[in-house]
């Protein structure tokens, strides 16, 4: 089967990429990490632009700021951020918590925070993992007991992106610490201003400061910033992260890249047509084109699941174990094939190649294996929950 969209999208995915040049200077490059209060205070210029249209969340109802456009909409509309390398610092509001509120949220719930997440007026941040719950996350220690009108929260959570930045965090923590672990747990919404919330930056491998550890010291929530029932947040929080490991962003991000390795091949020898590329070169491109798409289409899948009103599961984690994957070995081919500049961090104007971004890439690429699920944790869900093989 052919995969196509309809005119009306593709003449859609045309005004996206005539915004995205006229609005995007040509020195901006995107990338993990926004450095400096002028080029964040741009990111959230740019972010703004986009809710005033109605294109920072296409496929919600308008009532709560959307354009009340399609999946599919929204999915071209992630594919041509991601390809551009477009700023959105506010990730998890947007293609997080925003769809999971729709399910589980109460109306006031809904009316308090889904409007301000459209407009880009709130940046939220995810408390999952535990310095001892990562890939085990039912195993979380983060407590939360119930005080009258509020909850008392004790723990910490680590690896938390955008921390330093956001004003809300969603989190789970245990409620009943008798249940089975996966049934004791509630999922809640807290300002990062709360009394008690606090952070600490986590530097990567790569230099660059994306993580934080946020620590919860008799932090008070209010009991109404409980989502769903309590000791039912495990539902709650799963559900998010089939929305985290659906996006088509990663295999843009690796067509991006892509593209930007076969532009430089083709010019390496000096002439612009690419004769003096070796045919192992050749091949390993190729490859990698094929690759790529194999990783576009199985994010379509999981769009094309989500516009009939099914919940992709196994599906999501396909996508993500394959993109994940694909995006690290796309950064080592890259990074073999400029031979020692292919090491070089963008520091060295002079010897760095495409900017240093395959250098940084292989480094930051690591990560993307391991955060929203583990390669080995995807390929659990596949084969149970997809192929119905036996736990061992």
């Amino acid at each position: 089967m052919e995969f196509r969209f309809t005119a009306e999208q593709e003449s859609w995915r045309q005004q996206l990429r005539e915004f995205f040049k006229r609005e995007l200077p040509e020195s901006w490059q995107g990338g993990e990490e926004v450095s400096g209060a002028d080029e964040w205070r741009f990111v959230r210029q740019f972010q703004k632009k986009l809710a005033a249209r109605g294109w920072l969340v296409p496929h919600w109802p308008k009532e709560y700021g959307g354009a009340a456009l399609g999946i599919m909409e929204q999915t071209i509309m992630r594919e041509e951020i991601a390809y551009h390398r477009a700023p959105l610092p506010d990730i998890f509001g947007v293609n997080m918590l925003g769809p999971v509120l729709m399910m589980f949220g109460s109306d006031k719930q809904k009316s308090q925070h889904l409007p301000p997440i459209a407009a880009a007026e709130a940046i939220w941040c995810q408390g999952y993992s535990e310095p001892e719950a990562g890939s085990d996350l039912a195993s979380l220690k983060t407590r939360a007991v119930r005080d009258g009108d509020d909850y008392v929260i004790n723990g910490s959570k680590i690896w938390t992106s955008n921390a330093h930045r956001a004003e809300w965090i969603f989190l789970l923590a245990r409620t009943d610490p008798e249940a089975p672990k996966h049934r004791g747990i509630s999922f809640f919404l807290a300002p990062m201003s709360t009394p008690g919330i606090s952070t600490r930056p986590l530097v990567n491998m790569a230099g660059v400061h994306l993580f934080n550890e946020v620590f919860f010291e008799d932090a008070r929530v209010p009991a109404a910033n409980l989502v769903g029932d309590e000791n039912r947040g495990w539902y709650v929080g799963a559900a998010l992260l089939d929305f985290e490991r659906s996006g088509i962003g990663n295999a843009a991000t690796s067509r991006r890249s892509l593209d930007d390795l076969i532009e430089y091949c083709r010019h390496a020898d000096g002439d612009g047509d690419g004769r003096a590329v070796s045919q192992g070169t050749r091949h390993r491109l190729a490859e990698l084109v094929i690759e790529t798409e194999i990783g576009r289409y199985l994010s379509y899948r999981v769009a094309t699941m989500q516009a009939k009103g099914e919940v992709p599961n196994m599906e999501a984690s396909a996508a993500k174990v394959y993109n994940s994957e694909v995006a690290h070995r796309l950064a080592g081919a890259g990074v073999n094939m400029m031979g020692l500049s292919g090491q070089v961090r963008p520091e060295s104007k002079r010897w760095a190649r495409l900017r240093g971004d395959f250098t940084m890439n292989y480094m930051l690429t690591l990560g993307g294996m391991i955060a929203g699920g583990t390669s080995e944790i995807m390929r659990g869900i596949i084969a149970t929950r997809g192929l119905g093989l036996p736990r061992v």
